[in-house]
């Protein structure tokens, strides 16, 4: 017999520095997964910077948030790097469900033997529209979204390659990989934010201007331009239902 909702429990592996962004993602992810605050147990690598990757056996699945605080390239600078690789390794081994974010999906790719680049002249900032590729329509989590979906996302880094034994399920004209699903297993990652949506990618840039852009008018541009992503936002509900759920 399945797990029932109520009974889930959720690895959240947060790689967020400041308190403000820290509290929005969790209740992004809980909002959208329709999960309960309780059943998140979270663990935030800037506080625990090393882990055993056993950890992900204590809970149901494990999900992965982004970041504009580090970076997979340098991992002497962010030392949690390579233990976050090494646990998202192991979860593959072990079939352990993941759906991972942003800088989740730049982790799972170097963590499964893939490559990620800086390559800021393809920034993406803002809501662009998924280009749905041939291994979608048969996924369980996308064969049902309209070619062109839009998403939230903000990179400056991308996956030149992707690993052995994924398959690449989304792209858009700046970044070819968007989301990735390791073949014959419960493992999602995505480029996009999932659990972003325009009102919290607002304060959230505006928040971290300096990171990405000195253009006030680059910034009002990309706050003009914000329309709702209700496919993307419905991902995580629909990993929920359909992976946990059913697995």
């Amino acid at each position: 017999m399945g797990l029932k909702r109520s009974q889930l429990r959720i690895l959240y592996l947060q790689i967020r520095e400041d308190g403000a962004t820290r509290a929005e993602e969790l209740q992004e992810f809980i909002a959208y997964s329709g999960l309960e605050e309780h059943q998140f147990l979270t663990l935030n690598v800037f506080d625990t910077p090393n882990f055993y990757a056993e950890k992900a056996s204590e809970c149901d699945a494990v999900f992965v948030g982004g970041s504009s605080d580090a970076s997979v390239l340098d991992p002497l600078r962010y030392p949690f790097v390579e233990d976050a690789k090494v646990l998202l390794a192991y979860c593959v081994r072990e079939s352990i469900p993941v759906f991972a974010s942003c800088f989740g999906f730049q982790l799972a790719v170097e963590a499964l033997g893939g490559k990620v680049i800086a390559d800021p002249d393809r920034m993406e900032m803002g809501v662009y529209p998924m280009q749905l590729l041939p291994a979608a329509r048969d996924d369980l989590l996308l064969h049902d979204v309209s070619n062109g979906f839009l998403a939230i996302s903000g990179h400056k880094e991308r996956a030149l390659t992707l690993p052995d034994r994924t398959v690449c399920l989304a792209s858009t004209e700046r970044c070819p990989y968007h989301a990735l699903k390791a073949i014959g297993k419960p493992f999602y990652a995505f480029q996009f934010h999932p659990e972003l949506n325009p009102q919290d990618l607002a304060a959230r840039i505006q928040r971290y201007q300096s990171r990405y852009f000195d253009d006030d008018n680059r910034l009002q541009q990309i706050l003009a331009s914000l329309q709702e992503t209700p496919d993307a936002n419905r991902l995580i509900a629909k990993f929920v239902d359909r992976i946990l759920l059913s697995y």
